[in-house]
């Protein structure tokens, strides 16, 4: 496909009152992340828990400030542009299909259905992860086929399943709209191109952010933010429950590809996964491990939306997993009883960010 492609590994900011803040001073930069703080500690250092002899990142809030892309800085007149675009159906062939309608806000940004429906009513063969903190995460789908947010926001035009569009007629479409003309020339002083189009829509993404949960609260001092079934299911997601063998880091995913033997569902009778990008016969059935940050908020689970509630995914990962001949070695019986489960879900729960304040946007004519 040709897809506008960046070789700037992508990143991202996270408060949108940070990127008026970094304009006005000329200069956005990555800062240190603050410390995580938790109950279970590595005794070979305070941000990594090791299990079973794997040392991997311990979990903790997120950085107060992130880095963005030198060669797609985020200012305001951007982003509201990009917001745009996100909820614009004329991205797609039919005028219908706009990015929020399988990443809706007022679902997590994401989308409830198992599989999202696009164009004249196709079905997608995946479910659509949600769009909270995609800016942390350096390749985007499932597979992880596109390397940057500018990449994956063009990519679903151009499916014919999803927008069934193409690059070339949606740049046509939105160059004869006045709002849009006068938009792309303040922000980027051109005409609307494909581009400036993939830029603005990835900028508008980065400043989605999950945070402020009850989580980061407790990490951070507050001893009270957290029941105490949740402490207890943290204690278990970093010890028996593995759960952060996968899941680790501040944004609660290691940002790379496993195969679960999920079951498979939906229209695809197998869905190869990362092997499709990769062609290497260890990513057969592997998908890319979702943030966890307002998993509460994001059903259904999992790469086909097998799963419709936390619930089914701790009883199908304390079984081990699926049967698959590929499956990933980290996954084993858990043993977990059902107040475990309980308690694990309690925590998953307390990932949910600071509701964040939205307005829809008003459509350029």
């Amino acid at each position: 496909m040709d897809l506008y492609r960046r070789t700037v590994k992508v990143h991202s900011q996270t408060y949108a009152y940070l990127i008026v803040l970094g304009v006005v001073a000329g200069l956005l930069t990555s800062a240190d992340g603050i410390a995580a703080r938790s109950e279970a500690r590595s005794p070979a250092s305070a941000d990594t828990i090791i299990i079973d002899g794997m040392t991997v990142a311990d979990i903790g809030p997120l950085p107060t400030v992130v880095p963005i892309p030198a060669t797609n800085l985020n200012y305001t007149a951007k982003v509201e542009l990009g917001k745009q675009l996100y909820f614009d159906g004329r991205l797609s062939k039919n005028n219908s299909i706009s990015c929020a309608f399988c990443h809706n806000p007022f679902t997590g940004f994401a989308d409830p259905r198992q599989t999202s429906i696009g164009v004249a009513g196709g079905i997608g063969g995946r479910q659509s992860p949600t769009i909270f903190n995609t800016g942390l995460i350096p390749l985007q789908f499932w597979d992880g086929r596109a390397g940057s947010l500018e990449e994956q926001a063009l990519g679903p035009i151009i499916n014919p399943v999803e927008m069934a569009e193409t690059h070339e007629n949606v740049v046509k479409k939105l160059g004869k709209i006045k709002g849009y003309q006068q938009q792309f020339r303040a922000v980027f002083g051109t005409e609307v191109n494909l581009q400036g189009i993939a830029e603005a829509i990835a900028a508008y993404e980065r400043t989605v952010v999950s945070t402020d949960s009850a989580f980061d609260k407790y990490v951070l001092g507050d001893t009270t933010a957290m029941e105490e079934a949740a402490v207890r299911g943290m204690a278990l997601f970093k010890g028996k429950a593995r759960c952060i063998l996968c899941h680790n880091g501040p944004n609660f995913t290691d940002n790379l590809f496993h195969n679960l033997g999920v079951p498979q569902a939906g229209p695809m009778k197998e869905d190869l996964g990362r092997f499709s990008v990769t062609r290497q016969e260890k990513d057969k059935g592997a998908f890319k491990t979702p943030t966890l940050r307002s998993i509460s908020e994001t059903a259904p689970y999992m790469h086909d939306g097998v799963f419709t509630t936390l619930e089914e995914v701790m009883d199908f990962l304390d079984q081990g997993g699926g049967h698959n001949p590929n499956l990933s070695p980290l996954l084993k019986p858990l043993g977990l009883s059902t107040d475990e489960k309980g308690e694990l879900v309690a925590f998953l729960k307390a990932l949910t960010g600071a509701p964040i304040k939205f307005e829809m946007p008003k459509l350029p004519k």
